[in-house]
């Protein structure tokens, strides 16, 4: 029976196409619109969450905001310390960040410098596109050799060759340091533009560039296993201890940034779908307006199969998958239509296409539940007619 009352919705869908062509125009508009808004809201975040996790998702950044005198606790035991008072540490790196000048003959630009140790380079995932990263001896003996970031390289050096040339950076006076590598281009990531930096070792940094009383930062590394979130939590606890004052220092995570973009992505695609839904209630208003003038066209019909015997579930079941098939052929085609926009939209931004599987199932689970909540009245009309008066119907 099923079998057959879909044969004959397919039927009296192929039998009026313009007409049902602007039933299901509603239903089509609605489900493509809401497959497009969660499938690119997915997209973005996954977009969004990657971009973070370049830069490391299993990190805390701790800055100071004080003077040195104010922030006594930031000095060279200060990794030690944490790292014995708040568990799930792997390493601490201090960070030594200003702006200088750099020349190679008579090119020069200014851009920041960074202190760094050795790690710093495997911790932020950083690669090389020649020489080598300097080395833990370069930052004990605090040589003068420089990293510079793929940007810094090119306007310094237009014609290549960068690796073992000396450049002067100078911020009070020039000094020479000899170039051991630089850096693959890579993106910026939470404020950080590798590519326009230049890195030396911590110890040169605080010896010979710029002498310093305590770090511009510091990077905590997570131990695998360990939730990011859940040490920056501890770290603040700390440091509040330690400080009684969060106004001399900030914490943050790239986890808590990527958790952050996936709640307010979730809301805001929560909120367009709910809108676009409201394109789906209309569809099925009009499904239901094209039902109920089936049920009188077809009035006739109805007699006769009511005279033949047919039972009155008989003819509402008729009516019923009828309304459904209808509604799910225009789930089917907004889904396809959906997942096209979704896909030269992300194209066209750029961002890694993420098919939202729950759009696509909520698609056909609401066009199903249309078919039925709007094709149930006419459905239950047509069961209703009375035999003999169809039969007469003009």
């Amino acid at each position: 029976m099923l079998k057959e009352n879909i044969k004959l919705a397919i039927f009296s869908m192929a039998s009026n196409k313009m007409r049902t062509i602007l039933s299901l125009l509603g239903i089509v508009i609605g489900v493509a619109s809401v497959v497009a808004i969660m499938t690119l809201g997915e997209s973005a975040t996954d977009s969004i969450n990657e971009s973070l996790e370049v830069g490391g998702i299993n990190m805390v950044t701790i800055m100071p905001l004080g003077s040195a005198r104010e922030l006594e606790i930031f000095d060279e035991s200060f990794g030690n310390v944490l790292m014995q008072s708040v568990g799930g540490i792997d390493m601490v790196l201090p960070i030594a960040s200003t702006n200088a000048n750099l020349r190679n003959g008579q090119k020069t630009i200014r851009t920041g410098i960074n202190g760094v140790y050795s790690s710093y380079f495997d911790v932020n995932n950083l690669e090389l596109e020649e020489g080598a990263f300097f080395s833990a001896m370069d930052n004990i003996n605090r040589r003068q050799v420089v990293v510079l970031g793929s940007a810094i390289a090119e306007e310094l050096f237009p014609l290549g060759g960068a690796v073992g040339e000396y450049i002067s950076i100078f911020r009070n006076q020039a000094k020479s340091y000899l170039v051991v590598g630089v850096l693959s281009e890579k993106s910026e990531t939470l404020g950080n533009s590798y590519d326009s930096s230049a890195f030396i070792p911590y110890n040169t940094y605080a010896q010979r560039l710029r002498r310093i009383s305590m770090p511009s930062s510091y990077t905590v590394l997570v131990k695998d296993g360990e939730n990011a979130i859940d040490v920056a939590n501890d770290v603040e606890t700390f440091l509040f201890q330690m400080l009684g004052d969060d106004d001399y220092y900030m914490v943050y995570s790239p986890a808590t940034l990527v958790e952050m973009s996936r709640e307010i992505m979730g809301t805001f695609t929560l909120f367009l779908s709910a809108i676009a839904g409201i394109s789906l209630l209309v569809g099925g208003i009009g499904i239901m307006n094209i039902m109920l003038v089936s049920v009188i066209e077809r009035t006739k019909e109805i007699g006769i199969r009511k005279a033949l015997g047919a039972k009155p579930r008989t003819i509402q079941a008729q009516f019923l998958v009828e309304s459904i098939t209808l509604t799910l052929f225009g789930g089917l085609i907004g889904i396809a239509l959906g997942l096209s926009l979704s896909y030269f939209t992300a194209g066209y931004a750029g961002w890694k296409m993420s098919i939202s599987y729950t759009a696509i199932i909520f698609a056909i689970a609401f066009s199903s539940l249309v078919g039925v909540f709007f094709g149930w009245y006419p459905a239950l009309k047509a069961a209703s007619l009375d035999p003999i008066e169809s039969l007469s119907y003009e």
